[in-house]
């Protein structure tokens, strides 16, 4: 939610701060540990590079992608990282909202709550996630001393994008699965690695995706009433005191408080970050056995962790922000990308990367026959 009132409807450095004071600490390690581990991830991001390029074939011979930053940083960092990037996605919407400020009795309620508030309740979200983030390619925030990015992916100037790797929270998970963590760290990086290709190798993926997630805000109420009344219903489903006559369809937090367009917007965004996250998976089993000499029980470790959680605080957390989800993407979009490139090789999977035309459908994500018959078949009759 953002204050109507105030000039600075969500407080950031707030975020920050309370994101910081609240997320758990990190594992314990020497100063001498934590270097060995930075150098190490490091060298592991820059060798999944070649590896990733090498299996992927997303990048022709001879052509040079943007070149993107590869940062290691902990949990405190990667917090600013994130609260930079909801800032520049947000600030069209906050300003649509600034512009139509009420003082209807909705609009004094949250004039009210102030940007203090919604500081602080961003920063307890981010401080519950900061703890779980092996890595992300950043493709939003803009450009600090301490968070660079690479070259301006286009005309209009956008930042290139950065990957992040939590040092802190990839030997927390490598201890809790009790693995290899020099064979653990590799892993890591040729999932977040394969991200940084998809944007690199893909010239127009990061607009696609900003212009969707900008016409999904475009469509948010603003009228105060309104996103109380949300608020409400969202509040009496996750309650059980749902209406009269409703079923509830198991629906996050998020998913509640949506209209019918941003649904539709919402579908295809799901498709495009399953084909993501799917594709980084493949990626990683397909690479990780050549290079990655316990990679089985790595996997199979990490399923297990993914599937059962850290406990029931942690499983009705992610219930309610729709984290469950993203755990269908990883297994949905997998099974997408091995069914195509079985069917039609791996050059022909990567047909995807054409256009936003060439991308999966929500539906054709779960039936990856339809995806072929329509990019592939239409282009040879």
């Amino acid at each position: 939610m953002t204050s109507i009132g105030g000039a600075e409807m969500v407080d950031w450095n707030l975020a920050v701060a309370t994101a910081t004071r609240f997320v758990r600490p990190g594992p314990d390690a020497s100063r001498d540990e934590a270097r060995a581990v930075v150098a190490e991830l490091r060298r592991h991001a820059k060798a999944s590079e070649e590896h990733v390029r090498a299996f992927t074939r997303m990048v022709p011979e001879g052509v040079t992608p943007r070149d993107t930053p590869v940062l290691v940083v902990d949990r405190a960092g990667w917090i600013r990282a994130n609260v930079a990037g909801f800032r520049e996605l947000l600030s069209p919407l906050l300003d649509k909202m600034r512009e139509r400020r009420s003082d209807t009795a909705g609009g004094a309620v949250l004039g009210a709550v102030g940007g203090k508030v919604t500081g602080v309740e961003l920063g307890m979200l981010l401080s519950f996630l900061a703890s779980r983030v092996l890595g992300q390619y950043e493709t939003f925030a803009p450009a600090s001393r301490s968070l660079p990015e690479g070259a301006p992916a286009g005309p209009g100037g956008n930042g290139g994008g950065r990957l992040l790797l939590v040092a802190p929270n990839i030997v927390h998970v490598e201890r809790e699965l009790g693995v290899d963590p020099h064979d653990f760290r590799l892993w890591v990086c040729l999932h977040e690695e394969t991200h940084r290709t998809q944007f690199t190798g893909v010239p127009w993926l990061r607009d696609h995706l900003e212009g969707e997630i900008q016409s999904f805000l475009a469509e948010t109420d603003v009228d105060p009433m309104t996103v109380l009344e949300r608020l409400r219903e969202a509040a009496q489903s996750l309650a059980g005191a749902r209406p009269e006559g409703e079923e509830d369809e198991g629906r996050s937090l998020v998913e509640l408080v949506q209209t019918p367009a941003q649904r539709e917007i919402l579908g295809r965004l799901t498709a495009v970050m399953s084909l993501l996250e799917g594709h980084a998976d493949f990626v990683m089993d397909g690479v990780g056995p050549a290079v990655v000499p316990s990679v089985a029980e790595i996997r199979e470790k990490f399923q297990q962790r993914r599937a059962r959680g850290a406990g029931r605080l942690d499983l009705a957390l992610r219930k309610l922000l729709g984290l469950d989800a993203k755990l269908r993407q990883y297994r949905d979009g997998e099974r997408f990308v091995r069914a195509v490139v079985e069917e039609v090789g791996m050059d022909g999977f990567n047909r995807v990367w054409t256009s936003p035309n060439t991308l999966p459908t929500k539906a054709e994500i779960a039936k990856p026959a339809d995806w072929v018959a329509r990019v592939h078949r239409r282009a040879e009759s």
